[in-house]
């Protein structure tokens, strides 16, 4: 068998997952997680809520209204606002509230004796006449560690996205699936690793690879991806016809080659091609996040794991719809909406993680398009059976005719000289006195014993 003209391709050190990734992804988590929990969310409500249900234009000219030590805020009269603010932000206490309106974010307890109001450290505790007569107490714990724990996941992935992939939890998925990819592109085109890495080069990294190697390559694609379409002219065109010294070569991958892949496998493998491309360009700059990114999700995450995402979108909505019942039923009291919210959040997420795999997710080949390729792939199919049975038959015919008069030559000329050679019939003549000698010695021996067992009886 010939040998293949292209060299052995050279193995690639694979990073694997390991403790030090899963460790690193998991404290960056916890620490991010706290962070979201206790400084961001609630500097975030507070900046949505208090805007909203502070007192209004009108009633701000009659009452004060000022922000106290930490996320608190709570109206009071003009004197003692105008007091208070020349003291800085201070602590909230009883005789400098009105207890009108009372916005407090933060995780401190506080006492009708010393503040004016009640709250445990787990609570936060609204209070507005646009929101009714009774404050609404929230409870972050239960309505948004959903929220922060998405946002700390979130961060946390896009993070390990950019270290080096000793380190990124992502960055090793990234990097491996890249080889991942080109693998099951070797595989669906049968086209050797070498082939493999010129189709999935980057285009810099294309035009400083050697020309020749380059154009070998592309000429094994262009005789592999000639289809039974003889009307089209495109087909009939050699690869010397389109293909010189002066193109560019990445140009040409793009505009012909990648084309006439299309054609003959399908869209799928294009796109395979063409976002393993932009996964390399991530392994050489990792500030380049979208193109592996891409890659990951497209081959990797929406064909192992959409359905796991649909059911947890489904799931969320149960929830939602139970919370929703209940809250309907009067089980959840209007003044304490955290679970409500919890639901809210949780169907937000699994909402939002389902949008971003339908966004990846690859639209399927239309069904036309993928019967007339598999037509083509069936034709050149028989079309190269038919040409391995003639070959067979012309085999059997030099066989059993032409060969017939060499073969019975050759025996011949092999029985002559094997005759003709003195060392042979040196061998046969000393083989055979040897076993006479050794036949006489056992006729001798056969002899004697029986002359002795007579003269015994005698």
């Amino acid at each position: 068998m010939a040998k293949s003209t292209f060299p052995q391709h050279k193995s690639v050190k694979r990073e694997k997952l390991s403790i030090q990734h899963v460790l690193f992804a998991t404290v960056l988590m916890v620490v991010l997680f706290l962070f979201f929990q206790l400084q961001f969310i609630p500097y975030v409500v507070s900046s949505f809520v208090v805007p909203l249900f502070k007192p209004n234009p009108e009633k701000m000219e009659k009452v004060g209204f000022i922000q106290f030590d930490g996320l608190v805020w709570a109206s009071t009269t003009k004197d003692k606002a105008e007091n208070i603010m020349k003291q800085g932000r201070i602590e909230v206490r009883k005789e400098l509230i009105d207890k009108e309106y009372i916005f407090d974010f933060s995780f401190q307890k506080r006492n009708e004796k010393q503040n004016g109001y009640t709250k445990s450290s787990s609570e936060w505790y609204v209070k507005s006449d646009v929101l009714g007569e009774n404050p609404i107490y929230l409870e972050p714990w239960i309505g948004f560690w959903i929220l922060a724990l998405v946002l700390a996941v979130v961060v946390t992935i896009f993070f390990t996205m950019f270290l080096p992939v000793s380190l990124g939890f992502m960055a090793v998925l990234f990097d491996r699936q890249i080889n991942e990819t080109q693998t099951k592109i070797r595989l669906q085109t049968g086209f050797p690793d070498e082939v493999v890495d010129i189709l999935t080069m980057p285009d810099i990294k294309l035009a400083e690879k050697d020309r020749m190697d380059v154009e070998r390559v592309f000429r094994n694609v262009w005789d592999r991806t000639i289809t039974g379409e003889l009307a089209d002219p495109k087909q009939g065109l050699r690869f010397e016809d389109v293909f010189d010294d002066n193109i560019d070569v990445a140009i040409f991958r793009k505009e012909s080659l990648f084309n006439r892949i299309k054609e003959y496998y399908s869209d799928f493998l294009i796109k395979e091609i063409e976002d393993t491309m932009d996964g390399l360009l991530w392994r050489h700059n990792h500030m380049l996040v979208m193109k592996g990114l891409r890659l990951y999700m497209a081959h990797h995450f929406t064909e192992k794991y959409s359905n796991n995402v649909t059911g947890l979108a489904y799931g969320g909505a149960a929830i939602l719809i139970v919370a929703v019942g209940i809250r309907g039923l009067k089980f959840i009291p209007a003044q304490r909406p955290s679970f409500i919210m919890l639901s809210i959040f949780l169907e937000f997420s699994m909402l939002s993680l389902l949008a971003v795999t339908l966004i990846y997710t690859e639209e399927e080949e239309r069904m036309d398009k993928m019967l007339k390729k598999m037509e083509d792939a069936n034709r050149s199919q028989l079309e190269e059976l038919q040409k391995q049975s003639f070959d067979m038959h012309q085999l059997s015919n030099v066989l059993v005719g032409q060969s017939a008069d060499i073969i019975k030559n050759r025996v011949e000329r092999a029985i002559s000289e094997y005759m003709t050679s003195d060392d042979n019939i040196k061998k046969v003549v000393a083989e055979e006195i040897s076993e006479k000698i050794m036949i006489g010695l056992r006729d001798s021996f056969s002899q004697s014993h029986s002359g002795k067992e007579h003269f015994r009886r005698g």
